[in-house]
């Protein structure tokens, strides 16, 4: 098995982030997370980003751009990646009026394309990160998941697969994960357990149903450069919560090396 880098997804921590943003990031330093990816930047200039990093020996994996500022910002965020030493720029999410139907789709397939180019000519990588929807909906017998990779190329857009999201929508992340070998640099680590309406409840790494070793041996087969912690929302208080799943991983993964 080889070894992978740990990450976490700030998302997880957005309140805390809220109230200190600084104070935050250094404790998630503390705990030993080796990098971070970001859903906001806390109002921080680059510069200023970059340097707290540096002080807390954290990488910036990269982050998730909204479709509305890649579309309206592209070329800023792309800068502001580029400053705080960040290689991967995500979309994380399309709303609904954004995929209404499978032109609308089609539309977004050449707009991520041409994105995507754009992000690679400056020095970055983009990538698309899932949720259940895409196996929820088709295009030309198709999941929208697989169709989205498929039109696009894999210079242009790689894969960030959330492995929870594919469990939750009845398909196997062993088998996504290998089918996607070689595309797929980041993987979202995450866990979760169906509550009584069969929501998503996204627990702490080891108390759900993913098959988390099968999966971090796969992601090591498949060629994954990051394993990301996220947990959507925390019964308990975050941080606690990705201490925990952090602890888990040392458990079971790292202390293997």
């Amino acid at each position: 098995m080889r070894r992978m880098g740990i990450g976490l997804q700030l998302y997880t921590l957005r309140d805390d982030l809220a109230e200190d943003f600084r104070g935050t990031l250094r404790k998630v330093a503390e705990l030993g997370y080796e990098g971070v990816e970001f859903a906001g930047y806390g109002g921080l200039e680059a510069e200023e980003l970059r340097d707290l990093l540096d002080e807390l020996n954290l990488k910036a994996i990269g982050a998730h751009v909204s479709l509305k500022n890649m579309r309206e910002n592209l070329e800023k965020e792309i800068a502001y990646l580029k400053a705080i030493g960040a290689p991967y720029f995500i979309c994380p999410h399309i709303a609904l009026e954004d995929r209404k139907d499978a032109e609308a789709w089609k539309a977004l397939f050449a707009f991520f394309e041409d994105a995507g180019h754009q992000v690679k000519e400056a020095g970055l990588q983009f990538g698309y990160h899932n949720h259940a929807f895409e196996f929820e909906e088709s295009i030309n017998d198709e999941f929208v998941f697989d169709a989205l990779y498929s039109t696009t190329s894999a210079d242009a857009v790689k894969v960030e697969m959330d492995v929870c999201w594919v469990k939750y929508a009845g398909q196997d992340p062993l088998a996504y994960i290998n089918r996607y070998a070689g595309r797929l640099p980041l993987l979202h680590l995450k866990d979760f357990n169906r509550g009584p309406e069969n929501q998503m409840d996204t627990v702490e790494l080891g108390l759900g149903e993913v098959d988390l070793p099968n999966v971090i041996q796969a992601s090591s087969d498949a060629g994954v450069e990051w394993l990301i912690v996220e947990q959507d929302r925390c019964a308990n208080p975050p941080l606690e919560s990705v201490a925990t799943s952090l602890n888990w991983v040392r458990d079971n993964y790292l202390s293997k090396f």
